[in-house]
């Protein structure tokens, strides 16, 4: 949707300024133009009108279309022909009327338009076409469809026919009466089913009536395609030879609708629209060149709270009647505006493109501002000091007369100008490199002098009996001048008002007074204790007032501050108080200039603000309809499977249960608040979902998804741009459960827990019957198991203590052998030394010994050979060695067969643990003898070098 806001403002006029109800004859009121790519739709929109829930309906070409505020819906008739015509009745029945077809649109119980046809109800063998439904009205019970052939009147499911004398144009409706116009017949009025003409209209025969109004009087004022405006008065067709009827003749009228049978709206094919008064004066007129986006307006329709809807050739206007604002902008040929004074039957504007005006005495409406000669460039301010008009300007300090600049005081670039307290023939000024000082002598205003010692600038400047104050980065300059005006003696700066505030806001006089403020606190300055002080009483003022960046005094003393880029105004009463109004200015936030705060306040009814694109008119004194409470409507509500729409008529949301698998919804909103569209917001709450109510938002739509099942309460309110919010509309729904999560789910849950508990239950105590008869047999089991265990544990004592026995004789059997083989060997040494004393006996020479001698030697030589070959010891050990180890000496031989006997006995040497020297002496060997034998044994039992010959051995 775009949205075309031409904010214009027209510099009023003194004494025909007239503001009858709500609509104003200075600027122009706020214009929004949608296009047809906005609502989708096709050219041409015949018929406008308007439910009780506030939704507006449009007769197009390609269908109904309707509009809620936040989205445009459209409906189409069977046929898909074009609609001509709409009528909306009480019951909220939405009539309609194309092409060969019509009938009505009502609500069904989910919300949604359906059709129904009331053209089935016709003969069709009597009647082959029906041709365009041109008008419909509800007539005293009667719903009457008008065709170029015929009228059908609809009443209580039944339709009969009105036949036209000729060929009918079309009809209206003016207050209670019901007129046709027939191409030959003139004016007929419809009354008890039939036709009767009136006197002396057939003169119009020749033309085609676009519309009839009522007049004081009894009369009829009629409106002709080419021929102009009649006024139908004692059975006469008058010309009504106004000002809206010579506009009328030039640009062919349309149609139109009053405003409270106080203003008459007429529609044209070439130029717009206009609003006239009673009289015939054209209050305003409303064309392209003013911001409609196209100059031929088909229908109008004032809605609900007078505000104007257009249906154009190509789109849709609304037009913002209800305002006390009018605007006046790129059509009066306005750009910025910094500031506006109405001088010598003038107004003046300084722009951004230079210094404007218009007279102020003829009307307005139609003319542009004009550009005073000399001027073109950046105009900050526009002043009367002393009834002279001098503006500051890029160019420097220019004196205006009329259309025209008749004096440049001052070259350099000026910001404003103010009197000096106690000095009333000067004036200073502030320029782009400090102040200058001018001087009002008798030929006039006359520049003086820069003033020396200070090159700061800056518009925010005030000065009093003592000091000259500037506000410029953060810090507030305290400026004393000279005596003679040419220089500063002093220059202070103040960073901060006190040690406990810091910061200064803004600098501006009220009440004649300088104040400096920061956070809402106003401070004065004390020359005499050189500091500033509160004054609470002003503070008090702003106590409820939004933190301000600036303010301005007027010339009634009202307040006008800005906050936030918004506007506000504490307006000065009768009792000295002040009433703190912002709601009304809400339309121009965002459009004010900048660090400039431009309000003229002429008359209560006159108040000019300067904006970014031109200049805003406001009357005090009208109404604000738009101030009232506005509707909330929640205009959806869906989710899988499933739309219910609301706001269509009277239905509305019973409690809605809505399955588990379709847990997601979804919902919009909208509320008929047609005003500044761009600042209605919404906030909303999901009771059983959300804590708190959603932040204030322009969306208009809100979905939730996985919602557990449950009951939950939509809520929804709407706030308009004055910041009043609305009821709140409530829509309830239930989630049901999953099926596993239902009530029946649960009931067979719990049967299915007492089920399992009583069948584990009996499974347990069969469990610990079977348990206990198992540990029975488990105890009898390890019971045996443990005696047999200490029966076998008891035989292998008994084996181990034979063994041990055993072991026990063995040991001893080996220390008996131990001791026989020593034995064995004391008896091999002596037989060797035996043997020794033989050997040594025989190198004795006997023959040397006499015979005696002789004798005894020979005995004992015998004594000791008998000796040694009497014994027998060493072949008893053997045979004892062999007894004694015979098991071992028999596995020996078994497992390895090769084995030589001496082999054996070598083994069995080595098995009792006999060194190499007492086996060398046993076998009679060497000890190298004994290793060889040890290594060829190794060798035939296959060890290697690594193992042990003595621990294989006893491994045997």
């Amino acid at each position: 949707m775009r949205f075309t806001k031409p904010y214009i403002l027209i510099f009023l006029i003194f004494l025909s300024f007239t503001t009858i109800g709500q609509v104003k004859n200075i600027g122009l009121p706020e214009i929004r133009n949608y296009k047809r790519t906005d609502y989708k739709g096709g050219t041409q929109n015949w018929n406008i009108d308007q439910d009780k829930n506030g939704n507006l309906y449009f007769a197009n070409n390609n269908g109904l279309f309707q509009f809620d505020g936040s989205s445009w819906k459209k409906y189409s008739l069977p046929n898909s022909s074009a609609i001509r015509c709409l009528k909306i009745d009480d019951d909220g029945k939405i009539f309609v009327g194309g092409y060969d077809e019509f009938g009505y649109f009502k609500a069904n119980s989910k919300g949604k338009l359906v059709y129904f046809s009331v053209s089935k109800l016709i003969n069709n063998e009597n009647i082959k076409a029906i041709d365009f439904i041109w008008k419909i009205h509800i007539h005293k019970g009667e719903v009457v469809f008008q065709s170029f052939t015929r009228a059908y009147i609809f009443k209580n499911q039944k339709l009969k026919l009105l036949e036209s004398p000729n060929r009918f144009q079309f009809s209206f409706q003016v207050k209670n009466q019901l007129y046709f116009q027939d191409i030959s017949a003139g004016i007929l009025e419809y009354k008890n089913g039939k036709l009767f003409p009136l006197k002396g209209t057939a003169v119009l025969n020749t033309t085609e009536i676009w519309g009839m109004f009522p007049m004081p009087g009894n009369k009829i004022l009629i409106t002709t395609l080419d021929k102009g405006l009649f006024i139908y008065d004692n059975d006469k067709i008058i010309p009504w030879e106004t000002e809206a009827n010579n506009f009328i003749k030039k640009n062919s009228s349309l149609g139109g609708v009053t405003i409270k049978d106080t203003f008459i709206i007429l529609n044209s094919v070439l130029d717009g629209m206009i609003i006239c008064d009673l009289n015939g004066n054209i209050i305003q007129h409303i064309n392209h060149k003013k911001g409609l986006q196209n100059n031929t307006v088909l229908t109008s329709f004032i809605d609900n709270k007078n505000n104007l809807w257009l249906g154009l050739d190509n789109g849709i206007a609304f037009i913002n009647e209800n305002s006390p604002f009018t605007y006046f902008g790129f059509s009066y040929d306005l750009s910025t505006v910094y500031a506006s004074v109405a001088y010598k039957g003038n107004l003046y504007v300084a722009t951004n493109q230079g210094l404007f005006y218009h007279s102020w005495s003829n009307s307005i409406k139609e003319n542009t501002f004009k550009l005073v000669e000399g001027t073109t460039g950046q105009a900050w301010n526009i002043q009367v000091i002393d009834d002279q008009l001098i503006c500051a300007h890029n160019r420097g300090a220019l004196l205006i007369s009329g259309g025209k600049v008749i004096k440049t005081l001052d070259n350099k670039g000026h910001f404003g100008f103010k009197p000096i307290p106690n000095r009333p023939n000067y004036l200073v000024g502030s320029t782009y490199y400090g102040f200058t000082i001018f001087e009002k002598t008798a030929g006039g205003l006359s520049y003086k002098n820069q003033v020396g010692g200070f090159d700061l600038s800056a518009n925010t400047f005030e000065i009093d009996e003592h000091n000259l104050w500037l506000k410029k980065d953060n810090l507030i300059y305290q400026l004393t001048l000279s005596d003679d005006l040419n220089r500063f003696k002093s220059i202070k700066t103040h960073k901060n008002l006190s040690n406990s505030v810091k910061g200064i806001g803004s600098l501006q006089r009220i009440k004649n007074n300088v104040y400096f403020q920061t956070d809402n606190r106003f401070y004065k300055y004390s020359q005499e204790q050189d500091l500033f002080f509160e004054d609470k009483k002003i503070s008090a003022v702003f106590k409820d007032v939004p933190k301000i960046y600036s303010l301005t005094e007027d010339n009634y003393s009202n307040i006008w501050y800005i906050f936030s880029e918004s506007l506000g105004v504490l307006m000065k009463q009768k009792n000295g108080a002040y009433k703190n109004t912002i709601a009304p200015f809400s339309s121009l936030t965002g459009n004010l200039v900048n660090n400039y705060i431009s309000v003229n306040t002429i008359d209560p009814e006159n108040i000019l603000i300067g904006l970014t694109d031109g200049l805003a008119h406001y009357n005090s004194k009208l109404q604000n309809y738009s101030a009232s409470k506005p509707m909330a409507f929640i205009r959806s509500f869906s989710y899988p499977g499933d739309t219910i729409i609301l706001g269509n008529g009277p239905n509305k949301i019973e409690m809605l249960k809505i399955p588990y698998s379709a847990n997601r919804v979804k919902f919009t909103f909208s509320s008929p608040t047609y005003e500044n569209l761009e600042n209605v917001e919404f906030s909303y709450q999901l009771e059983g979902f959300d804590d708190r109510w959603s932040t204030w938002s322009s969306i208009s739509i809100k979905e939730y998804t996985n919602l557990r099942e449950g009951d939950y309460k939509m809520k929804i309110k709407v706030r308009n741009s004055h910041g009043i919010q609305s009821e709140e509309a409530v829509a309830t729904f239930t989630v049901s459960p999953p099926w596993y999560r239902h009530f029946l789910a649960y009931l067979f849950y719990i049967l299915l827990v007492i089920a399992s508990v009583f069948f584990i239950r009996n499974r347990v105590k069969m469990k610990i019957r079977k348990n206990k008869y198992y540990e029975t047999i488990e105890q009898r089991r390890l019971y045996l198991e443990k005696e047999s265990k200490i029966r076998q544990e008891q035989y292998e004592l008994e084996k181990e203590i034979e063994k041990l026995k055993s072991d026990k004789l063995q040991i001893k059997i080996l220390a008996k052998d131990k001791e026989l083989v020593n034995n064995s060997l004391q008896v091999v040494k002596k037989n060797k030394i035996l043997n020794g004393i033989i050997y040594k006996l025989k190198d004795i020479n006997v023959e040397s010994f006499d015979d005696s001698t002789k004798f005894q030697f020979t005995k004992l030589n015998k004594s000791i050979t008998k000796e040694v070959n009497a014994d027998k010891s060493w072949k008893d050990l053997e045979k004892h060695i062999k007894n004694v180890h015979f098991d071992f000496l028999k596995r020996l031989k078994e497992k390895y067969p090769t084995i030589s006997p001496r082999e054996l006995d070598l083994s069995t040497y080595l098995l009792m643990n006999m060194s190499t020297k007492e086996i060398a002496e046993i076998m009679n060997i060497s000890n190298g003898g004994v290793e060889l034998a040890r290594y060829r044994l190794r060798k035939k039992l296959g060890l290697n070098k690594k193992e042990n010959l003595i621990g294989f051995l006893m491994s045997i």
